[in-house]
């Protein structure tokens, strides 16, 4: 049986003790992303490529083995190490079903699925199971396996169907494992219009509860887990999710304490951002636990002095409210991971992914100046012809860096990327995969530090 449930605004265990759910978003594993593990464009687009390059039998080799070595048990006798209680893992639906077979469990998907919610249990550590990508793509991003700019989930019955049917098998599987704490069913969606999204979570709710009634809900807000005004109703055992990503955290961020983009970000702007971000949980008195946050890292000392006090400010702020939290992410390959890929993966596409960042091809890690001169005639031509054009999400500056960096350039790399491995024996594709395991990682030590030592200040 679940062991946490949710009493007034805390979690708590079978025993009625209070649970602050505090660990790791486990990103780039049954979810790849670009910045994470290197590659351009989505992970549909990155895999086709190299199946092409290295035929199925190979291709199946090397990815499983990345995603074995990319976290086992080193893995996870690290974050108890750490005193970590919570990986949020997410999970690409490409696994679990094709779309060439919808409805259509695949069986074999569960394999690395279970095998880290195992050794995580083991070490008495609770799994988030986190739905990252949905079958036509629930927002606008890399992130949801989308190759375009547009969110198809919302428009197509069909792919909500599948998206609840699939939920019906994860929680069927999961019900009676105690130490998955729950369901993240929709990371960051993005209705543009909000008015699929609060029917379908009525929906969702009732289809997993009518399997797994014990097991907590993690629900997370529209456009991308900022707006809480879709929900027409609380649910029972729930907690409703923010993310909660510093402005002057990003890569193009600015000093902290000083200004980004023109605004000042300062702790008590951290603070003030935190609480807007978390008013509907306040005003609920339902638990706060923030998905996703964290800041990435530059390799400039000074630069990176200021990310690990953005940290230490946010991780006041939630001890201060009893949050629970998620950082963003366990390991990649050097931009915000606790731990980086190193040797032969870095030694092959490390010339690779400098290209990746001179020409500002992945979202995350960008500073939107890369090849500015290149992209300003268009961004003037955008605001002289059409200066009241807003797109949702972000705005007209972020939808035009999407489709001309993050998805036209980003997909012309695809082929590029995937030719690197052409040619590769069986043994160096296994040494490629295992510079992800941690023995062959660089940690980011400072990072792991703080962490440790705010979890054991603050149990």
């Amino acid at each position: 049986m679940p062991d946490l449930r949710v009493t007034g605004s805390h979690l708590t265990d079978s025993t009625g003790r209070p649970v602050r759910l505090r660990g790791v978003g486990l990103g780039g594993w049954l979810n790849m992303e670009n910045f994470i593990t290197g590659y351009p464009a989505n992970e549909t687009a990155m895999r086709l490529a190299v199946r092409d390059v290295l035929g199925e039998e190979r291709y199946e080799m090397f990815f499983d083995r990345l995603l074995t070595s990319f976290f086992d048990a080193a893995d996870a006798d690290l974050l108890r190490d750490m005193g970590t209680n919570c990986v949020r893992i997410p999970v690409n639906y490409h696994h679990f079903e094709s779309d060439d077979q919808p409805f259509e469990i695949i069986e074999q998907g569960f394999r690395q699925l279970d095998r880290v919610v195992g050794l995580l249990g083991a070490r008495e550590i609770y799994s988030v199971i986190d739905l990252h990508a949905l079958p036509g793509s629930q927002n606008q991003h890399w992130h949801s396996d989308n190759p375009t700019h547009v969110a198809s989930f919302w428009q197509h019955r069909n792919f909500q169907d599948r998206a609840v049917h699939l939920w019906e098998a994860i929680a069927d599987r999961y019900k009676d494992n105690p130490w998955v704490a729950g369901y993240n069913p929709i990371n960051e969606p993005g209705d543009v219009r909000g008015q699929v999204i609060g029917p379908l979570y009525d929906r969702l709710v009732k289809a997993i509860r009518a399997i797994d009634p014990g097991h907590v809900l993690f629900l997370d807000g529209n456009t991308y887990s900022t707006d809480f005004s879709i929900f027409r109703e609380v649910y029972e055992n729930t907690v409703f999710v923010c993310h909660d990503y510093a402005l002057a955290g990003f890569a193009h961020g600015g000093p902290y304490p000083g200004y980004t983009r023109g605004e000042w970000v300062d702790r008590d702007q951290l603070e003030q951002a935190f609480e807007k971000r978390t008013a509907f949980q306040r005003e609920t008195g339902t638990p706060i636990w923030v998905g996703e946050f964290g800041p990435v890292y530059t390799g400039n000392a000074e630069t990176d002095a200021q990310r690990y006090q953005i940290l230490r400010d946010q991780l006041e702020i939630y001890n201060a409210h009893a949050a629970g939290w998620s950082i963003w992410t366990y390991k990649d390959v050097g931009l915000q991971g606790l731990a980086g890929a190193a040797g032969p993966y870095m030694e092959r596409f490390g010339d690779f992914i400098a290209k990746k960042q001179r020409l500002g091809a992945d979202r995350w890690g960008s500073t939107m100046e890369e090849s500015a001169s290149d992209l300003a005639p268009l961004h003037r031509l955008m605001d002289t012809e059409f200066p009241s054009w807003n797109p949702y999400p972000w705005g007209a500056r972020y939808q035009i860096d999407d489709l001309v960096r993050h998805i036209l350039i980003a997909q012309a790399l695809v082929p590029e990327y995937a030719e690197l491995l052409r040619g590769c024996s069986d043994e160096e594709l296994v040494a490629l995969a295992d510079s992800f395991a941690l023995a062959n990682c660089v940690r980011r030590q400072p990072l792991i530090d703080l962490l440790t030592d705010d979890i054991t200040r603050n149990p």
